[in-house]
């Protein structure tokens, strides 16, 4: 019988390859975002995978023209596999996703 903390991982490594399998189509099929095409406004996260694109290719300068938050994803992919508990203090993390939520609106904003 499988620990629930190792069926955890696998579900959550399981979806974290499927968002990047569907992250990976769009990008290669250059479709719209979803969200700008039903709503006719970009969405907070427009951007993203032209900075990563240009990140990965040690364009940082650029990467940030295109989307300034770019570098806060890995952040919250740790959140998302520690379970939104990098720090000691729940403070401490609030503070930081707050903050990154701040930033990705500030982002969408201007």
């Amino acid at each position: 019988m499988q620990k629930p903390f190792i069926r955890q991982w696998r579900q959550k490594l399981l979806l974290s390859v499927v968002y990047a399998l569907l992250l990976a189509v769009f990008a290669l099929l250059h479709l719209p975002c979803v969200f700008q095409f039903l709503f006719h406004v970009p969405c907070p996260g427009c951007g993203m995978t032209r900075a990563w694109l240009s990140a990965l290719s040690g364009d940082f300068v650029q990467a940030f023209s295109f989307h300034s938050m770019f570098w806060s994803m890995p952040l919250l992919y740790a959140y998302f596999i520690f379970d939104g508990r990098l720090f000691k203090h729940r403070t401490v993390d609030t503070v930081i996703l707050v903050g990154i939520a701040a930033g990705f609106l500030a982002n969408w904003l201007f």
